[in-house]
Order: C-alpha cells, then sequence, then structure tokens
C-alpha cells in the first residue's frame, strides 16, 4: 500500500453533533447563559437519536463549553464564577473600581452599537426593537427600568454578533445588572433623569435600525459618557465601604456593582 494515503476515521454522529454545537457557540448563535433546548426536542430538531445527542453534550461538557443545570437540562457556559465574584468583591470593596468597570463597559459598549448597526440579523434586530419598546412603553412600572435597560443592552450585545464580546459581557454576570441598579436607582434616579435616559436610548436605536455604525456609536458614547459624569460630581459618600449606595428617589438604593 502506498504510505502516502491513510484510511480517514469515520466520524461518529455525536461528533458531527457536537461540531455543530460548537460551531453555534463560537459564532455567536448560542450565548453564553443560555439553555438549550432538551434532549428530545434537540433530536427531533437535527434528526438524530436521543442517545446520539445525550454522547454530544457530554463531549461539550468535558470541554467546559456547556454545563448542567440544577433540575435538569444544559446550558452554554457563561463564565467561571470564580472570575465573577473576584471582580464583585473588587467592585463593592472600592468606589474607584466601579469607575473603572463603568469606563472600560463604556469603551465596549461603544464598539458593540457599531457593530450592531452594521451586521446584526434581522432576528437579532428584532431582538433590540422588542426590548426598546418595552422599555420606553407608557406607563411601564419604575421597578423594571433597570431590568429593562440590561436587556436592550444584551439585545445589542447579541446583535454585535460576536461571540468573544458576549463571552466577555458574561464575566460581568450580575455585577452588570447591579450596576445597572445603582445607575437608575440612585446616581439617576429621577423622572427627568428617566427621560433623559429614554431619548438617549432611543438616539441608539434608531441609529442600529438606521443600520449607521457611526451613529449608533456616537449615541451610545454620549449615552454613557452622562454615567460617568456623575460618577466624577456625585459625592463619594453615596457608596458606603460595603457597597451599598445610600440612594434617593423612590426606589431603595441596590448593592453597587
Amino acid at each position: 500500500m502506498d504510505p502516502r494515503f491513510q484510511e480517514i476515521p469515520r466520524e461518529r454522529v455525536a461528533d458531527r453533533i457536537a461540531n455543530e454545537l460548537l460551531r453555534l457557540i463560537t459564532s455567536g448563535e448560542l450565548a453564553p447563559g443560555e439553555r438549550l433546548p432538551g434532549e428530545r426536542q434537540l433530536a427531533d430538531m437535527m434528526g438524530v437519536s436521543r442517545v446520539s445527542i445525550r454522547a454530544a453534550l457530554q463531549q461539550l461538557k468535558t470541554q467546559g463549553f456547556v454545563t448542567a443545570v440544577q433540575g435538569g437540562g444544559t446550558r452554554i457556559t457563561a463564565a467561571a464564577d470564580q472570575l465573577d465574584s473576584a471582580l464583585s468583591q473588587l467592585v463593592r470593596s472600592n468606589r474607584e473600581n466601579l469607575h473603572d468597570l463603568a469606563e472600560i463597559r463604556a469603551k465596549l459598549e461603544v464598539w458593540a452599537a457599531r457593530r450592531a448597526a452594521q451586521r446584526a440579523t434581522p432576528e437579532q434586530r428584532a431582538g433590540i426593537d422588542r426590548a426598546f419598546v418595552t422599555m420606553s412603553a407608557e406607563g411601564r412600572p419604575s421597578r423594571f427600568k433597570a431590568e429593562d435597560d440590561l436587556n436592550f443592552h444584551l439585545a445589542i450585545a447579541k446583535g454585535s454578533g460576536s461571540a468573544v464580546y458576549l463571552h466577555l459581557m458574561s464575566v460581568l454576570g450580575d455585577i452588570l445588572e447591579q450596576m445597572l441598579a445603582f445607575h437608575r436607582y440612585s446616581l439617576y434616579a429621577s423622572p427627568a433623569d428617566d427621560q433623559r435616559f429614554n431619548q438617549q436610548h432611543r438616539a441608539i436605536w434608531s441609529a442600529i435600525k438606521a443600520r449607521d455604525g457611526d451613529a449608533a456609536a456616537a449615541a451610545m458614547e454620549d449615552h454613557l459618557n452622562t454615567v460617568l459624569s456623575r460618577y466624577e460630581e456625585d459625592d463619594p459618600a453615596t457608596v458606603t465601604t460595603n457597597g451599598q449606595t445610600s440612594g434617593s428617589g423612590d426606589e431603595p438604593g441596590s448593592p453597587v456593582g
């Protein structure tokens, strides 16, 4: 036999499934923290057996791409919990660290807004639209404004089409949600602030909708510079050493994050 030619190993169905799921993860189509359909549903959608699905998921679990959900199911691995915990402690212990995180977030989100305007798929654009419509709905209770804010920015993150950026966002974990709660209920708690934020979010949304990357980046930069300016003006006493805000307005202070 000619030694230059070697037998090509047959690829198991489970390997092909694992490779396809990995492609969806690395492309960002499956986002960090997203829960996968059940084994039966995946098997039906992919036209394979549940045994093959189970074997493929086990491969991805071993490689660290997915993890089991308590109570059953599987989700895409978001980030190392220890990293998220360490970042939380850094931010809670020092106001300057919180300011640094806000600055870093601003730079990343300006990039993401530009990318979303240029590359978001129709489905991703629809997600951004839904998030904006929800957050700007007349009569929307104020208790949802931090959650709505987070969902809008996460929709833009998905619209960036970058698996790397989505995983960077996942590293922030709960700390991003806490940071936004601090912004919306302490730094910017008045009705006038809410109106200003709504106008800024509308400018970001409109630019992304128009596929204008420069305008989207500029609108996001203007929005996040507003937040950063308050850090510089605000009295450090509004954040205590254990990371609790003294706060004001119609909502209690949230843990800083």
